[in-house]
Parts: C-alpha cells; structure tokens; sequence
C-alpha cells in the first residue's frame, strides 16, 4: 500500500484515507491508521519523536508506528511512501516500547534543563 503526500500548513478537520498530510509550520504529520480502523495517527517531529525524509518525490518516517494505544495495536513504517507492515508485538514488547521514548525525552530534557542554568 502507498499513502499519498500533502504538504499543508493546517490540517484538516477530515482526513482522507491513503493521505500523509505534512505541516512544517506545526513540525507535525498526521493520517488516518492504515489498518483501516479510522483512528488519526499524529506523529511530531522532533529529536526525541519522528523524523521525516523527503526525497523530492516520497516520503519517509523514523522510527516505526506503533500504535498500541488503539484496539487494532498496528505497527508499520512509512518508508518512500509505502507501508511496510511490521510483526506484531507482545505485550511485553509494547510495555517497554513505551517506556524507551519516555527515558529519551526525559533525558534530553535533563540535558537542555542543565544548559539553561
């Protein structure tokens, strides 16, 4: 499956499916699940989210999506604009899937706290 690319300064109210909708302006992209369950799929881009490559024709998201807050948990990339469907994971896994970006994020802000002082 390959999902489609606009860049916006605001997103829309309505998503439309197969839609990978980019606002620099908000460092943010955002798109309906591509299992099909309609869920909005945010992904920010920062040095402790997502990053985003644009290669003048595709698109290209890092790290994986994993939604596991959603009932269908699907996990996939967006890599030169196709979904790549990752392996499900076990419970376990999500647990310390999430706990990894908190740590990051925890860190770096430690990091950027202590420059400020």
């Amino acid at each position: 499956m390959m999902l489609q690319h606009k860049f916006v300064e605001f997103i829309p109210e309505q998503l439309e499916d197969g839609i990978l909708y980019i606002s620099f302006t908000y460092c943010t992209a955002i798109h309906k699940c591509v299992c099909g369950c309609g869920n909005e799929v945010v992904t920010p881009f920062s040095p402790n989210d997502w990053k985003m490559t644009f290669d003048g024709k595709t698109i290209s998201l890092s790290p994986s999506i994993g939604n596991w807050n959603f009932d269908c948990k699907s996990h996939y990339w967006i890599r030169n604009s196709e979904i790549i469907y990752a392996r499900k994971w076990t419970d376990e896994e999500i647990k310390v899937g999430h706990e990894k970006p908190k740590k990051k994020k925890k860190k770096s802000f430690s990091k950027w706290w202590k420059k400020k002082k």
